[in-house]
């Protein structure tokens, strides 16, 4: 049972990333945006820090708060979902939950 209620909620989380990251306008667009107008680190230079320190991780994917100028990282260990916040203009890690 517990399989099954891990790949939901992957099947969830995963299905919820999709359309903010899916077109021009939306979250996309604005870090995008932002990033041209060099407010914000590319989220490829977040991932190139923050990914190898997830060993034994599965990444998700990542979402875009253009308000607080966060990324949020999302990954799944061992069936838990993992959040690490990061500071999209400085690349510091904010917070990770786990």
């Amino acid at each position: 049972m517990n399989r099954q209620v891990a790949f939901f909620a992957l099947a969830a989380l995963t299905l919820a990333a999709t359309p903010a990251l899916a077109g021009p306008g939306g979250e996309q667009g604005q870090v995008r945006k932002e990033a041209r107008a060099g407010n914000v680190r590319p989220l490829r230079d977040i991932e190139g820090r923050v990914l190898p320190a997830m060993g034994g991780s599965q990444y998700l994917g990542p979402e875009y708060d253009p308000t607080a100028f966060v990324y949020r990282l999302k990954f799944i260990r061992d069936g838990r979902v993992i959040f690490v916040d990061v500071d999209a203009r400085t690349g510091d890690i904010l917070r990770q939950t786990r």
